[in-house]
């Protein structure tokens, strides 16, 4: 059984699809032990308090700087001792000590094809916007290995999707969780509850196991 922590910002539309497919069995072999949301009172916190799962919120701001947060973010991590950490739309960097701790076993979804619209600054709604900015047709979402950079770490799985000349930055947004990312992140943590997938220096290795 794959035990797993995810980790929020807001609405939690990841955690949500998460449970969801837990429930269907698109997700096996998975438990989630806890979630936890950088900011108070989100939406996440209620999805995860409905669902049945401790809603956990730790903040920067509640830390007298950032390396006092960085340190018991890192212990709560330790205390709880998840198979694999899910970043669902978390807006924190994970310290690079938790990095170190849990390495190989930290996945993130980001709202682009990395390596086009990533990196520092490029987060939630911004990172639509750009995408817009920039004229592109296409763009999608990407499900990665996290490492001590920012959206660097090795690829899992990209899926694309078609940009309208309609769009906003909000219906872009909905379109790439609907068409995106809803269907790899899900997909990526029941490949790593299955055996499918792991990391091996550096790189993703999938398996022939079903």
């Amino acid at each position: 059984m794959l035990k797993i922590v995810v980790c929020v910002s807001g609405g939690g539309t990841n955690l949500q699809a998460i449970m969801d497919a837990i429930d269907s069995g698109k997700i096996t072999n998975t438990q989630i032990l806890a979630v936890i949301s950088n900011n108070p009172g989100v939406k996440a916190l209620e999805r995860a308090e409905k669902y049945g799962v401790p809603g956990i919120c730790m903040s920067p701001k509640s830390y007298p700087d950032r390396a006092a947060f960085n340190e018991a973010f890192t212990a709560k991590m330790c205390e709880l001792a998840p198979d694999l950490v899910v970043l669902a739309g978390f807006l924190v960097k994970i310290p690079e000590q938790m990095v170190a701790k849990f390495s190989g076993r930290i996945v993130n979804i980001h709202p682009s094809l990395i390596p086009s619209f990533c990196g520092v600054g490029y987060y939630g709604l911004k990172v639509h916007e750009k995408a817009l900015q920039r004229g592109v047709k296409v763009t999608g979402a990407t499900v990665h290995f996290v490492n001590e950079g920012m959206d660097e770490g090795p690829i899992i799985a990209q899926k694309a999707v078609m940009v309208e000349d309609d769009d906003t930055p909000e219906t872009l947004q909905r379109r790439v969780m609907e068409q995106a990312e809803w269907i790899l992140l899900p997909q990526a943590i029941d490949d790593v509850a299955n055996g499918r997938l792991t990391i091996v220096d550096g790189h993703v290795r999938r398996n022939a196991k079903d």
